[in-house]
């Protein structure tokens, strides 16, 4: 799993970027599942937090070069000051 906190003033064309992600890289991306959460507490701030079946699968996906013009096209869009973090779920329940 991938953690990703970032700022940005344009969260649309961000929203519009993963659209047309999802859209283009439908046939060879390696990640199942996203979830895209705005802070309540710092307007402007969020944290997208991208699912993949293994570590070797994010591995995978980070060094293709599509997903490399994909992060380049993103980093106009947030600046470089986002923060990455690579998770391993040891734990999902419900209530």
């Amino acid at each position: 799993m991938r953690f990703i906190e970032f700022e940005t003033d344009n969260i649309d064309a961000f929203q519009a970027e993963i659209d047309k992600w999802v859209e283009e890289s439908a046939e060879w991306r390696t990640s199942t599942h996203f979830i895209l959460c705005a802070d309540r507490d710092r307007p402007g701030s969020y944290v997208h937090i991208v699912e993949f079946p293994s570590y070797e699968e994010a591995v995978k996906n980070s060094n293709d070069p599509r997903t490399a013009e994909f992060a380049k096209r993103m980093a106009t869009l947030t600046g470089e000051g986002r923060t990455f973090r690579n998770l391993d779920l040891l734990r999902d329940g419900g209530f």
